[in-house]
């Protein structure tokens, strides 16, 4: 009887350490999760962004800003997002999964002001994220790549 009781508690023990880790391999091959992105420029980090679900699109929000500008606002913004914190605002909108990328979604260059058509799609075994903003074509626009943060 104690030799089930101790198989059965071993079990049990090893049910719950490899639980979490399903759950990482899961989580990768979908953009929900929090991305940090990196400025073109500097190649430095600039924001860690929380990806989530929303009404079946996925909708991003800057969660934290990693810079210096922690306190900015998007004075440059058209919309109703003018002169509120980019800390905390959403950017990225309305992606729909479609084969192996998510697209038909919009993202918010904070910097400019302007909204441009989105795409996205996982790389490096989902622990990284194609992001292309583009006008008109997606032929026409800019990659960055976000790394997971997790």
């Amino acid at each position: 009887m104690r030799t089930i009781l101790r198989s059965a508690a071993f079990g049990a023990m090893l049910a719950g350490l490899l639980a979490p880790a399903a759950g990482v391999a899961q989580s990768l091959d979908t953009p929900i999760g929090l991305w940090k992105n990196i400025d073109d420029e500097t190649k430095q980090p600039k924001a860690l962004i929380r990806i989530v679900e929303q009404g079946g699109a996925l909708v991003g929000r800057i969660e934290k800003i990693l810079t210096d500008k922690a306190d900015a606002v998007c004075e440059k913004c058209s919309d109703d997002r003018k002169g509120k914190p980019v800390q905390g605002m959403t950017i990225l909108t309305g992606l729909k999964k479609d084969g192996d990328e998510w697209n038909g979604g919009e993202i918010l260059d904070p910097n400019n002001g302007k909204v441009y058509k989105a795409k996205v799609k996982l790389a490096d075994a989902g622990r990284k994220l194609d992001v292309r903003g583009f006008v008109g074509i997606a032929l026409v626009g800019r990659t960055q790549t976000w790394v997971r943060e997790q």
